[in-house]
């Protein structure tokens, strides 16, 4: 019974999210957590516009919290937005805005869409960056386009872990296209990199006159 009610917790966080992420599209939505309290469940929303996901005079925010109250069964649902950071090293927004942008200027220019971010991202100080666009781009064949730049690991620990990986979904006329973004950050840990540090070796007065003692018994 208890391992049931931990996994339909699980089941009614995940519906949440993938709720909260598909009503937040193109606001520059990351993630969102779901915390719960005595009070209520605390819903944290991370975006790059809080603006746009709050509105005008919290209208967003009070019809989100109303829906959440009637299709999930929230009592009391206590929404708060968090800014990211920097939203060129956060996977989820770069992939939304390749999704984004492919929607609003057209296949044609998905060469220059790629770069662009790819240029972003490594000004950002990520390590490596991989895009992969899978579509009918830019002919009618479905073909998947990569763009690569810098250092990204394919595998091991740090690769599940460490790299930030997302998907993201882009609706046009001859058909869907999808993006899949993998950004490695600048502070993550990678376990073959090694860092020598200087030591300062001090003399004594005892090991000074062990080296002269030494160098004149040579000597004789």
């Amino acid at each position: 019974m208890i391992e049931r009610k931990f996994v339909a917790e699980n089941m009614k966080e995940f519906q949440i999210q993938e709720f909260i992420s598909n009503t937040l599209k193109n606001v520059g939505h990351s993630h969102t957590k779901l915390v719960r309290t005595p009070l209520g469940e605390k819903i944290i929303i991370f975006a790059s516009r809080p603006g746009l996901v709050v509105g005008r005079k919290g209208e967003n925010i009070k019809k989100l919290t109303n829906v959440l109250k009637k299709q999930f069964k929230l009592e009391n649902p206590q929404i708060e937005i968090a800014e990211v950071e920097n939203p060129n090293l956060d996977a989820q927004i770069v992939a939304e805005r390749i999704a984004s942008t492919i929607e609003k200027f057209g296949i044609q220019k998905f060469k220059a869409i790629g770069h662009k971010t790819m240029s972003d991202v490594m000004t950002a100080g990520a390590l490596g960056i991989e895009i992969k666009m899978s579509g009918k781009i830019p002919s009618a064949r479905a073909k998947t386009w990569r763009f690569y730049s810098g250092y990204l690991k394919k595998c091991g620990n740090v690769s599940l872990t460490g790299v930030r990986r997302a998907k993201s979904i882009a609706q046009l006329k001859p058909g869907v296209v999808g993006v899949q973004v993998a950004i490695m950050p600048p502070d993550i840990k990678l376990t073959d990199h090694i860092q020598l540090k200087e030591v300062e070796i001090t003399e004594t007065k005892e090991t000074k006159n062990e080296v002269v003692q030494k160098s004149e018994s040579a000597e004789s």
